[in-house]
C-alpha cells in the first residue's frame, strides 16, 4: 500500500466520510466566526489585551470544563452528547448575530458570546475525539486523525480570506451569521448517523467518580503525562502567533481585515502541505524529534513575523508555523489515542485538550499583557524564546515522548465473575483480595521487577492499598493485596484490563511455581462492635449492603 492511499484509508468508511466532510462546513464557520469576533474586537476597543482575550475566551471553556466533558462523553451516548453541544452552540450564535445586529454588542459581551461557543466546543470536542475510533479500525485511526487536522487546515486556509472578505463587506455580523449556518450538517449527518456500539455490561459511574478514575489513570501512565506536559508548553508558545496575529496586520503590517484574513490562510495553507507529508515524517523520526522540531519551527516563524515590516515576508514565515501547529497536534493526539484503552478514552483525550487549551488560553493572556507593555514584536520575541525551551525539554529523558507503539488496548474480557457464598450487593465493601505466589528464589529479582509494573497497573485501575508482602517462615510465599471500595469497583477493576496489561500477568504466572494457579483469596471487611456482627455467614443470610 502507497503512503498516499494509507493517508487516505479512512475515506472508504461512509461514516467517516460523511461526518468529515459536514465537518469542512463547521469548521468553515467556526474559523470566519473567529476572524469577525477578533477584528471586530478591534473596531470596538483599542486594547491589546482585550484583543488577545478573544482567543482566551474561546480556549478557557476547553481548559475549565474538558475534564468534566470527558467523564460524559465516556458514561453517555456520543452521538448524542455531539447532537447537544452542537445544538448549544447553534443558540449561542444566533444570539449573537441578533445582539450584534441590534448594535448592543460591547468589548466583554462579544467576550461573554465566545466563552459560550467555547463552552459547546468543550463539551462537544471529548465525545467527537473518542467517537473517531468508532467510525475507523484501529489500523486506520492515525489516519484519520491526521485527515481531521488536514480538513480543519484546509479550511483554515481557506476560511480566513474568506472570512476576511465577509467582514470586510458584511461586518463582524456576516461572519456570525455564516457561523450559524454552518452547525446544520454536522447536526443532520449526527442525527442520521447509529453507531454500533455494544453496550457495557456495568452500570454508568457516577461523574464524580468517572472524573476521579479518569485523573487517575492519567496520573499512572508516565507516557500520557509527558503528552500532557509538551502540549502544554507547544499550546502556551505558539499561540502567540495567533492571539496577536490581528496587531500585527493592523499595527505592524498597516493591514485590514482582508490582510488578516489572507496571513491566516497562509498559516492553514502551510498546515495543509505538511499533512500531505506526515505519514513520512511519523516513518523517519521519532515522536519526540518530531517535537522537537516543531519547536524549533515555531520558534522561527514567530521571530520573523516579530522582525518582518512586509506581508511578503511575514506570510511564507506564517507558513512555517501551520505546519508545525499540524504536525505538533496530529502527534499529541494519535500518542494519546493509541495509549489509551476506551473505557477511559473520552477522560483521556478531555485532560490532552484541558492540557493544550490551558497553555492556549494562558499564552494568550500573557502575550497580550506584553504586547500592551511592551508592543507586539517584543511579545513574540519572548514567545520564541519560550518555544526553544519547550523544545529543549525533549533532551531530559524523563520529559521526552516516548516512542508510539501499536498496543492491543481493547478488553481483554477474559475475567468471569465469581460465585460467591455470601449475598453480595454491588455497593457492599469494601472489598480486600489477596493473591498467592509461589515464587523460587532464583526467580526474585525478576518478579519485583514485573510486581512494579502489576503495581502501577492495579492502582491506574482503580485498586486502592495495594501492597506486596513475603511469608517470613516460607519465603517462597509472596502475597499480593489491595482493595476496592465496593463488589462493582471490584468488577470494573476487571473489566479494565486490556490484552497489552495481559501480558504483565502472563509474565508472573509464568514465575509462579505451584502446581495450581495462583490463589485469589477475596474478602469483605467487617466491624468488630458486638451489635453489628452477624453471625450466620451462608447466602441468603446476612445484608452486607452499606
Amino acid at each position: 500500500m502507497t503512503e498516499h492511499t494509507s493517508t487516505l484509508a479512512p475515506f472508504r468508511h461512509d461514516v467517516f466520510r460523511s461526518v468529515w466532510i459536514a465537518n469542512i462546513a463547521s469548521n468553515f464557520g467556526t474559523i470566519i466566526q473567529g476572524v469577525g469576533a477578533a477584528w471586530m474586537m478591534t473596531l470596538i476597543s483599542d486594547s491589546a489585551d482585550l484583543v488577545a482575550l478573544v482567543q482566551a475566551a474561546a480556549a478557557a471553556p476547553i481548559m475549565l470544563f474538558s475534564t468534566l466533558s470527558g467523564a460524559i462523553a465516556d458514561n453517555f451516548n456520543r452521538r448524542r452528547v455531539m447532537l447537544v453541544g452542537q445544538g448549544f452552540m447553534l443558540a449561542v450564535s444566533v444570539m449573537l448575530v441578533v445582539t450584534a445586529w441590534f448594535g448592543g454588542l460591547t468589548p466583554w459581551l462579544l467576550l461573554a458570546f465566545t466563552f459560550l461557543l467555547g463552552c459547546g466546543t468543550a463539551l462537544n470536542n471529548p465525545s467527537w475525539q473518542a467517537s473517531v475510533g468508532d467510525m475507523v479500525p484501529r489500523a486506520d485511526l492515525p489516519a484519520a486523525v491526521l485527515l481531521n487536522g488536514l480538513g480543519f487546515n484546509i479550511t483554515r486556509s481557506l476560511g480566513p480570506a474568506i472570512g476576511g472578505v465577509i467582514v470586510a463587506f458584511a461586518g463582524g455580523v456576516g461572519a456570525f451569521v455564516f457561523n450559524a449556518f454552518s452547525y446544520l450538517p454536522i447536526m443532520t449527518v449526527l442525527m442520521r448517523w447509529r453507531p454500533s456500539i455494544p453496550e457495557s455490561p456495568l452500570p454508568r459511574e457516577p461523574l464524580i467518580i468517572a472524573i476521579g478514575a479518569g485523573l487517575r489513570y492519567v496520573a499512572m501512565s508516565p507516557n500520557i503525562g509527558k503528552v500532557l506536559l509538551r502540549a502544554a508548553i507547544s499550546g502556551g508558545g505558539s499561540v502567540a502567533i495567533l492571539a496577536l496575529l490581528p496587531l500585527v496586520a493592523r499595527d505592524i503590517l498597516q493591514g485590514g481585515p482582508l490582510l488578516y484574513g489572507v496571513m491566516l490562510g497562509f498559516f492553514g495553507a502551510g498546515a495543509v502541505f505538511a499533512a500531505l507529508f506526515s505519514s513520512g515524517i511519523r516513518e523517519k523520526l521519532s515522536a519526540e524529534w518530531s517535537i522537537r522540531l516543531c519547536f524549533i519551527g515555531f520558534a522561527i516563524c514567530t521571530t520573523i513575523i516579530a522582525l518582518s515590516t512586509t506581508a511578503w515576508i511575514t506570510c511564507p514565515a506564517l507558513m512555517i508555523g501551520g505546519a508545525c501547529w499540524v504536525l505538533s497536534t496530529s502527534f499529541f493526539n494519535v500518542t494519546v489515542q493509541l495509549s489509551t484503552p476506551r473505557w477511559v478514552l473520552g477522560r483521556t483525550l478531555s485532560l490532552y485538550q484541558t492540557a493544550m487549551f490551558s497553555g492556549v488560553a494562558l499564552g494568550s493572556w500573557i502575550w497580550g499583557l506584553f504586547a500592551e507593555q511592551h508592543g507586539t514584536s517584543d511579545a513574540l520575541l519572548i514567545a520564541s524564546c519560550w518555544l526553544v525551551a519547550g523544545g529543549a525539554l525533549g533532551f531530559f529523558p524523563r520529559l521526552a515522548l516516548p516512542q508510539q507503539k501499536e498496543l492491543n488496548l481493547d478488553p481483554l474480557n477474559r475475567w468471569k465473575e465469581p460465585h460467591l457464598a455470601l449475598d453480595v450487593t454491588p455497593r457492599s465493601g469494601p472489598i480486600v483480595i489477596n493473591i498467592e505466589y509461589i515464587i523460587r528464589e532464583e526467580d526474585t529479582a525478576e518478579f519485583l521487577n514485573v510486581m512494579l509494573e502489576r503495581r502501577r497497573i492495579r492502582r491506574r485501575d482503580g485498586a486502592r492499598h495495594w501492597s506486596l508482602a513475603r511469608d517470613l517462615e516460607d519465603p517462597t510465599l509472596w502475597y499480593e493485596s489491595y482493595r476496592t471500595p465496593t463488589w462493582m469497583d471490584y468488577i470494573r477493576h476487571n473489566h479494565r484490563m486490556t490484552h497489552a496489561d495481559a501480558v504483565v500477568g502472563e509474565h508472573i504466572r509464568r514465575l509462579h511455581a505451584g502446581t495450581e494457579p495462583p490463589r485469589i483469596h477475596r474478602t469483605i471487611e467487617r466491624p468488630v462492635k458486638w451489635n453489628e456482627v452477624v453471625a450466620p455467614s451462608s447466602k441468603g443470610m446476612v445484608d452486607l449492603h452499606h
